[in-house]
């Protein structure tokens, strides 16, 4: 057998020691290693497997961590981390206190910037690029690597735009596999795919006449084209756009079959690439799924219910309404601003637009969020997947500012599920028609009903609820951390403790609150975002508003960004797990 070329290699500076012969052997190696560890660990797969070859041929060529790297998103970024120091580490991989699973500037000096959200990489590197020119370092190269599917984004065209009137050693690869989560699509998309290893499309070239110095595409597993192509373009000034065609999951057989299943696929066997069994045990829906199902079942009911989704329609499972009602259910890319005020646009035309976004995703439309939506006060109907800590896609995931940001915009209804029917009624309820825009926020994960299909039922707006009766304490809570709430109470004596399920945190319920706060001198709130502006806030400023003096507590998260972990792991260093929650209602009884 064989020595292992990757085990000699710590960082990109081994890499080049070897013979450009001997590094189609390092990256089997390196696709090996990469399958071996998420096989066992879980992460982001696909994505990485698709950039071996491209990922070596740019650490080879270019003198990172002095030449600047950049990779958009960072999906892709496995076999760069393994190759700049992280290797021995890498086992640790979205797990707490481990490595990262995106590029962070804190982990590495080979990880100039940190990311997460897809198409910043081109306005970052022209950033640097330019401070470079500024700082006299003519020499320095900077390289952003872009997936087809984040180049359609806005703000990538806005760096396009931007860095084509430059004359900075700036370099995009566009990494062209045809999908990023899920397929590309889009008119870009289109022309991109005319575009094939044997010609380009006869149309005159989109990135020309942006006064990029376009070349490719180039086979993006040919490892010796690629070095060729990479050392000429080092002499090239000016902004260049390399167009490399990969293949996302290349090297396992499943993984280029069903790209959107590998794109993260859990545990599998890393011999076979089979995944691994799921329980025969029944289990609560996933809230994605209630909301795919609930789509259809209304779409059934109203021709005018539409659905879009920047890009993530299995995500958000949007997808069951675009495969029953593909006129009506739109994916319309990476591009959370144009969605928001495109679905502003149907709204006025009488359209009932459902619009789903992740909730730390709609941080990037929160200008149409305001202008476009509530300062008109078109009802779109604001559907935010994955709010509060989501585990371990770490800090640039958590959805965790979602109450504090949209609270403080008037014309907003602000609503939060305890469990899954509730989401299906207020789901229902704003179908009828409301006069204002809501965003109905709830969690990544499974709920805990299993008989959850219930017929549907008309929520009334700003009404809370109580779940449970006491006569010193109140604790106020909004969406499905009540779950935690419930079960530190069951762990410990109550019967003084009152629960509440708020439900809306704007507009607040003022009758229900006044009850609870003249009879109940201890207040807790809990929630499962930030408590800087969130939930909790909204009561403190009710109680100074009507001049309540009661022992007013918060819990929620601090003010920091939480890291990757499990939603478990991350819940109890919050303060909000369940024995946590016990823990501290026990001290204050």
């Amino acid at each position: 057998m064989a020595a292992s070329l990757l085990d000699t290699i710590s960082f990109p500076e081994d890499l080049r020691k070897l013979a450009p012969g001997q590094l189609p052997q390092v990256a089997m190696e390196l696709r090996k290693f990469i399958i071996d560890i998420v096989a066992t660990k879980e992460g982001h797969l696909g994505a990485s497997l698709g950039v071996v070859e491209l990922t070596i041929a740019l650490h080879y060529v270019f003198n990172t961590p002095d030449d600047i790297l950049v990779w958009d998103v960072g999906h892709q970024a496995y076999g760069h981390k393994i190759l700049t120091g992280r290797k021995k580490e890498f086992d640790t991989n979205r797990r707490l206190n481990g490595i990262s699973g995106f590029p962070k500037r804190e982990e590495s000096v080979f990880d100039p910037f940190g990311v997460g959200h897809s198409s910043t990489a081109i306005s970052a590197t022209l950033g640097m690029a330019i401070a470079a020119q500024l700082n006299g370092n003519t020499k320095r190269q900077h390289i952003a690597v872009v997936g087809d599917a984040s180049i359609a984004s806005g703000m990538a065209f806005e760096g396009l735009n931007h860095a084509g009137v430059t004359n900075t050693n700036l370099l995009v690869i566009l990494n062209d596999n045809a999908i990023g989560i899920d397929p590309s699509v889009g008119a870009l998309k289109e022309y991109l795919t005319k575009a094939t290893l044997k010609r380009t499309p006869k149309q005159d070239n989109i990135f020309e006449a942006l006064n990029f110095d376009y070349s490719g595409p180039v086979d993006g597993h040919n490892l010796l084209e690629l070095l060729q192509e990479l050392e000429r373009l080092k002499k090239v000034p000016g902004p260049k756009l390399l167009h490399v065609i990969t293949k996302k999951g290349k090297g396992l057989r499943q993984a280029e079959e069903d790209q959107v299943k590998y794109h993260a696929p859990g545990k599998f066997n890393k011999d076979t690439g089979d995944l691994l069994p799921k329980s025969a045990v029944l289990q609560p829906p996933k809230f994605q799924d209630v909301f795919g199902i609930t789509m259809v079942e209304l779409a059934e009911q109203n021709p005018k219910i539409m659905g879009i989704t920047p890009a993530m329609p299995t995500g958000s499972s949007l997808k069951f309404m675009m495969d029953k009602f593909p006129s009506r259910a739109f994916d319309v890319g990476i591009a959370e601003q144009h969605a928001v005020t495109f679905s502003a646009g149907l709204v006025t035309q009488g359209m009932i637009v459902f619009c789903n976004i992740y909730s730390t995703f709609l941080q990037r439309a929160y200008d149409q969020v305001i202008h476009d939506v509530c300062l008109q006060k078109l009802p779109v109907i604001f559907c935010l997947d994955r709010a509060g800590i989501v585990g371990e896609d770490g800090a640039t995931h958590h959805g965790i500012f979602d109450l504090g940001y949209l609270r403080c915009i008037p014309n907003l209804i602000v609503f939060a599920p305890r469990n899954e029917i509730e989401l299906r009624n207020m789901m229902y309820t704003a179908s009828l028609g409301l006069e204002l825009p809501i965003a109905i926020r709830y969690p990544r994960g499974r709920g805990r009903l299993m008989d959850w299909k219930q017929p549907f039922s008309k929520i009334e707006i700003g009404k809370g609820v109580q779940i449970k009766k006491g006569p010193s304490m109140a604790v106020l809570t909004i969406g499905t951390i009540i779950n935690n709430v419930i079960d530190a109470l069951e762990s410990i004596e109550s019967s003084k403790i009152a629960l509440y399920d708020m439900r809306f945190v704007k507009p607040l319920d003022e009758a229900l609150l006044h009850t609870v706060f003249k009879t109940h001198k201890t207040i807790i709130t809990v929630e499962d975002g930030i408590k800087t502006s969130g939930f909790g806030s909204a009561i403190l400023e009710f109680a100074a508003q009507h001049n309540y003096k009661n022992n007013i507590q918060l819990l929620g998260v601090s003010d920091f960004f939480p890291e990757h972990g499990t939603i478990e792991e991350l819940l109890d260093l919050s303060g909000l797990s369940t024995n946590k929650i016990a823990d501290f209602l026990s001290k204050l009884q």
